[in-house]
């Protein structure tokens, strides 16, 4: 658990309250949470359902691990203590977007079911919906698609007697218990696969 090391710090409440901010934009703010294998699809889904839900009025606002590590977490490594701080900064980042009023969506492969568990207490405790989606996607196709290539270095590096620590090869990657969403992405289609997120939020899929 992240340490607390500055000193002499208030926490300071500002004028206007969560409900005055979601009444301005109408909508209520929380978190869709895309979670799944390096190639199952992610930010493809995450970014239509961006699409789609301004397209119905919604303001929503995509953070994607990519984007993310060009800036914000670019000090970052892929060991297990920095996939930790990775997914512990974004559950920030998004809870903040979610007390906005923002509908925010990730997309992280972010493999540790305790990461994500620490992220959905960090909303619980505000009451802020999360929502984790599971983009299920056998490994076998995300490899087929492999769009980096990353597979294939990550299985060379294994074979020459060095891992990279890649997800699903020779890192663990540890699929939600429960999520509140699954999506079979190897056999819908991007569209197919937002509606079914849009008909969860009850916000119509038409």
């Amino acid at each position: 658990m992240t340490e607390i090391r500055a000193t002499n710090i208030t926490w300071h409440s500002g004028h206007v309250s969560r409900t005055e901010r979601e009444a301005l934009l109408g909508q209520k703010g929380m978190t869709i949470w895309f979670t799944g294998l390096s190639g199952s699809g992610k930010s493809t889904l995450a970014f239509t359902l961006e699409h789609a839900l301004l397209g119905r009025g919604r303001l929503a606002y995509v953070l994607d691990g990519d984007n993310i590590r060009h800036g914000l977490n670019k000090n970052l490594g892929f060991s297990a203590a920095d996939r930790e701080e990775n997914i512990r900064r974004i559950g920030e980042v998004a809870r903040l977007y979610a007390d906005t009023g923002v509908i925010a969506i990730t997309s992280f492969i972010s493999p540790y079911r305790a990461d994500r568990d620490r992220v959905r207490q960090l909303h619980r405790e505000v009451g802020l919906p999360f929502v984790e989606v599971l983009v299920d996607v056998p490994i076998a196709v995300c490899e087929s698609r492999d769009p980096k290539g990353l597979y294939r270095k990550a299985r060379e590096a294994l074979a020459a007697g060095h891992g990279l620590g890649f997800t699903g090869i020779d890192d663990p990657y540890e699929a939600p218990e429960a999520p509140e969403i699954v999506l079979r992405n190897d056999i819908l289609t991007p569209q197919e696969a937002t509606a079914q997120v849009l008909r969860y939020l009850d916000v119509d899929a038409a």
